[in-house]
Parts: C-alpha cells; sequence; structure tokens
C-alpha cells in the first residue's frame, strides 16, 4: 500500500491535470476553430477563443453534405456490428469454455492468431468478396467442373453474383468477427463455479437454456464494457466503409467529415466547416460512453 502524502498528493493531481489538459486541448480547439470564418484561421492561425459564427458553420455542414443521413448509415452500422460481434463472442466462448472437445484449445489458439491479420491486413481480398459474396463457390464449381457439366447437360449457365457493395450487409460484415471478444468472454466464462453448471443440469437446463437464462444475465457487465469499445471503434471506421461506399447516400459519418477537405488542387481546406462537422460526429460516442460509464468501468473491472 502506497503511503499517503501531501507532496505524493500534489504530484498526483498534478499529472491528473496535465493529462485532462493534454486530451481537452485538442477538443477545445477542434470546437474555437468550428466558430470562426477560414479568412480567420488563415490570417490569424489557430483561433485561442470562440469565434460567433459556429451556427453558420454547422448550418454550411449540412447543406453541403448528407451528414444527417451518413450519421444514419453509422449509427445502423454500429449497431449492427455491436450485436453482432456481441453474439458472436459470447457463444463462440460458451462452445470453448462449456464443450468438451479435444479440439477446443486449438480452435480457441486458432481464433487469437486472427489477431494479427485485421480488416486493413485483409483489405483486398475482402473487397474483392464484397463485390461478388458467392465469388468462392462460382470458383468451386469452376474447379470441380460442376458448372461445365450443367451446362452441357442442361444448357445453363451458372454465373453466382450477389454485390455487397454500398449495402449495410456489405458495411458491416467483415466488421464482426472479433478474436478480442471471444477471449474477454472465454475469461469470464471460466469464472463460473463448476456447482453452478451442475445446479442447472440437474435442473434440466440444456446448453441453450444454460446460455440464455443463465450466462447472459451474468455477462451485463461484459456486454456493457465490450458493446462500448465495439460500438466506438465501428463509428470512427474509416477504411473500410471508404473503400465499399460509392454512393454518398451509403457513407457513413466518417467518411463525409474527411470527404469535406478533398478540395480542389487550388482550393483551401474550409477547416472551420470540417471543424464543425467533426463537432457532429463526435456526439453519438460521447452520449454512449456517458450512459455507459458505470457499467463500463464495471466490466473492465470484472465486477
Amino acid at each position: 500500500m502506497v503511503e499517503r502524502t501531501p507532496f505524493m498528493d500534489f504530484v498526483a493531481y498534478a499529472v491528473l491535470i496535465v493529462g485532462v489538459i493534454t486530451m481537452l486541448a485538442p477538443l477545445y480547439l477542434i470546437f474555437t476553430t468550428a466558430t470562426v470564418t477560414s479568412e480567420h484561421i488563415y490570417t490569424e492561425g489557430l483561433a485561442l477563443v470562440p469565434g460567433t459564427h459556429f451556427l453558420e458553420n454547422i448550418n454550411e455542414v449540412f447543406e453541403r453534405t448528407e451528414l444527417a443521413r451518413q450519421m444514419f448509415n453509422s449509427f445502423i452500422v454500429a449497431v449492427i456490428v455491436v450485436i453482432g460481434k456481441m453474439f458472436l463472442a459470447s457463444i463462440t466462448a460458451f462452445a470453448i469454455v462449456f464443450f468438451n472437445s479435444p479440439y477446443k484449445g486449438a480452435i480457441f489458439w486458432f481464433v487469437l492468431i486472427t489477431l494479427m491479420l485485421p480488416l486493413e491486413v485483409r483489405i483486398v481480398p475482402t473487397y474483392e468478396i464484397a463485390a461478388n459474396a458467392l465469388l468462392p463457390f462460382q470458383q468451386i464449381l469452376e474447379w470441380t467442373g460442376m458448372a461445365h457439366i450443367v451446362n452441357s447437360l442442361f444448357g445453363i449457365e451458372i454465373n453466382l453474383d450477389w454485390n455487397l457493395l454500398d449495402t449495410y450487409t456489405g458495411l458491416t460484415l467483415p466488421l464482426i468477427a472479433t478474436a478480442t471478444g471471444t477471449f474477454l468472454f472465454r475469461q469470464f466464462y471460466q469464472t463460473v463455479p463448476p456447482e453452478l453448471v451442475e445446479a442447472a443440469r440437474m435442473d434440466g437446463a440444456g446448453p441453450i437454456r444454460f446460455f440464455f437464462d443463465i450466462l447472459l444475465p451474468l455477462s451485463k457487465t461484459n456486454f456493457a464494457a465490450l458493446g462500448t469499445l465495439v460500438f466506438i471503434g465501428a463509428w470512427n471506421s474509416y477504411l473500410w466503409p471508404l473503400l465499399i461506399t460509392t454512393d454518398e447516400k451509403m457513407r457513413t459519418a466518417v467518411v463525409g467529415v474527411a470527404s469535406l477537405n478533398a478540395t480542389a488542387f487550388d482550393q483551401l481546406p474550409e477547416w472551420n466547416i470540417s471543424m464543425a462537422a467533426a463537432l457532429i460526429v463526435l456526439l453519438p460516442p460521447v452520449l454512449v460512453i456517458a450512459l455507459m460509464q458505470r457499467w463500463f468501468i464495471k466490466g473492465l473491472m470484472g465486477h
């Protein structure tokens, strides 16, 4: 136990204050930049004091972009990814922990190995699959000669095609798999007392009932903590939505904000408009953190 002294208290508070200033300073500069004009930025530099053009800049954002629609897209994508990741991680960890199999250890380590292959690494083949989700089946039919046989016998040319570009399915499906979530749920499930499992078995509860009626209620804090992180990650996802969407109305909010600075080579970026859009896009993650803070901390602490 560390002994509390006035000097150590002063050092601790000083470190905390420096940390808070370091984190809040960029947000403050974003806000002040969003309240001035472009001319002010290019003539006087960063605004250290808020200006009077905040509402004008906000209005300009909605006039120039489909930000309202893009924020709706981001919300739908984030919610689908959260639900998908939570269910997949919990059910996978449940199978690994509570089902006896000589291969479950190897399966778990295989799942963890996928952490070394994030979406950015496999983005080219993932995009190829998203352009035609049935392409692997088409290739299997061609490699086995089934496509040629069907064409010869029935005169039917098999051409499987399912385009996921500019769809919610394409935006969310590659983001749902989660090795981290599986690991966290596995660690929690291993703390479940064996007596509870045995009592549920004696009560006649099958695996599905045990999972939904006992494990899931016990995992509320895990869902809250991981769900908060997943929501923020999905909301802030940039590279995959940028690659898979070409329609302005299917783009997500982060991509929409980035596109505000895609000006012609002879034009200067309007940082005040971009920062105003960034403030709007920041609101949902901040609101989620504020609402889930208590449960989030409990989930991280394992309570």
